[in-house]
C-alpha cells in the first residue's frame, strides 16, 4: 500500500494534547476508509503537524482527518520508506 507524509502548515492554538487527540480521533476512524495512520510529529513553535500513514491514495487519508476532527492536511506527498 501506497506510504504517505501529510503536512499541516498553520494550525492554529497547537498543542501536544491537542496533536495527541486528533490522533487518536484518527485512529478510530481510518479504518473506515481502508488507511493507517502510523506515526506523527510536530513543531508548537510553528503550528505544523506531519502524519505518515499508508493509505490507498491521498483521498482516502484527507477523508479520515475530515471525518475524524475536521484538520485537513495542506499537502500530502506519497514516500518511500529508507533504512
Amino acid at each position: 500500500m501506497p506510504l504517505y507524509m501529510d503536512i499541516h502548515e498553520h494550525v492554529e492554538g497547537l498543542t501536544a494534547e491537542a496533536v495527541i487527540n486528533a490522533h487518536a480521533q484518527d485512529l478510530e476512524t481510518q479504518a473506515k476508509h481502508g488507511v493507517k495512520y502510523l506515526n506523527y510529529w510536530y513543531d508548537v513553535s510553528q503550528g505544523k503537524v506531519f502524519c505518515l500513514v499508508e493509505a490507498p491514495n491521498k483521498e482516502a487519508a484527507n477523508a479520515v482527518h475530515r471525518e475524524a476532527h475536521g484538520l485537513v492536511a495542506d499537502q500530502i506527498i506519497e514516500v518511500q520508506e529508507g533504512a
